[in-house]
């Protein structure tokens, strides 16, 4: 998050990142090959601070061309540049900061600042929210432009299991339109699976935890990053997975799993949260560092 009272926007001098290697694997695993996908870089963030700016809390990623797209959750739209080159992530650096507005150009109220998901869609950008769960499109600058209709059993907030397990992700193609899913099931669903909502149509899957992010790999297969944490033993795990939108019985999709990450198993992974497609095969995903000095934000290259 910004730790300032700022305006609405904010240019910078290009601000660089710290970008340190990271190595999300156990001690005891030497190939970056894993299950179904291979790890290709892995980068811990750090940004040095400037005029009282801070970030962190990154809960969404979206790509074009060099400009990569990040949500905090309390309501701030980043603009990057990154640079990969040959499978690493090269560089980063932040070129200005928005905070998100209404039509009036005000910035929005507290409860409606929690921005979850992250779609970029025509040269502006979808937005999911939790809290207030919505999805809404936005310029660039992080203005809204207009409400975007969901799924009728996604409008009452009164059904989500709270208010913070609302719209955690978002996907979106011309097939399918808007995907969008609560992040832990709704109160009156079975809890053993996830449901994809689209405007009109509900796809099913199993559920391996809860949902944080989702991306589109081709027209019908959505990918699904899931992540568990148990509070006692400090233990987190991080799923990935396909699920085949066009491979459905009674809205029951066939689902493979990619890669599980396992803390137990010696995984150093943290709190995943952003998903985006940078290439052929090639995802980024990043870490929620929660804005404590326990946690990190990691920003991961991998291929499937």
């Amino acid at each position: 998050m910004l730790k300032l009272l700022l305006p609405t926007l904010l240019f910078f001098t290009y601000i660089q990142a710290q970008i340190l290697p990271y190595d999300i694997k156990p001690t005891s695993m030497q190939s970056s090959h894993f299950m179904k996908i291979t790890l290709l870089d892995a980068k811990e963030l750090n940004f040095p601070p400037k005029d009282n700016l801070a970030v962190s809390e990154l809960s969404a990623l979206a790509l074009n061309g060099e400009n990569l797209y990040a949500l905090s959750d309390k309501g701030y739209l980043y603009h990057f540049k990154i640079k990969i080159k040959n499978d690493h992530i090269k560089t980063l650096k932040l070129k200005k900061a928005f905070v998100l507005q209404n039509e009036k150009h005000k910035r929005l109220k507290k409860k409606y600042r929690d921005a979850e998901g992250l779609v970029f869609v025509d040269n502006k950008l979808l937005i999911s929210f939790e809290r207030k769960p919505r999805v809404e499109l936005y310029s660039l600058d992080g203005i809204k432009i207009k409400n975007k209709k969901i799924h009728k059993d996604l409008r009452d907030l009164k059904l989500y299991k709270s208010e913070n397990k609302a719209l955690e992700a978002l996907a979106y193609n011309e097939k399918y339109g808007i995907v969008t899913t609560p992040e832990k099931p709704l109160k009156n669903k079975n809890k053993k699976f996830h449901r994809l909502y689209t405007k009109e149509n509900i796809y099913k899957f199993k559920a391996s935890g809860g949902v944080s992010a989702l991306e589109f790999i081709d027209d019908d297969t959505l990918m699904v990053l899931e992540r568990k944490f148990n509070g006692l033993s400090f233990q987190r795990v991080i799923t990935l997975s396909k699920v085949f939108l066009d491979n459905c019985k009674k809205n029951l999709c066939k689902e493979e799993i990619l890669a599980i990450f396992d803390s137990s198993d010696g995984w150093n992974v943290d709190n995943f949260e952003g998903l985006t497609k940078v290439g052929k095969n090639r995802y980024l995903m990043v870490s929620d560092d929660n804005d404590s000095l326990l946690q990190k934000t990691l920003l991961v290259l991998f291929k499937i």
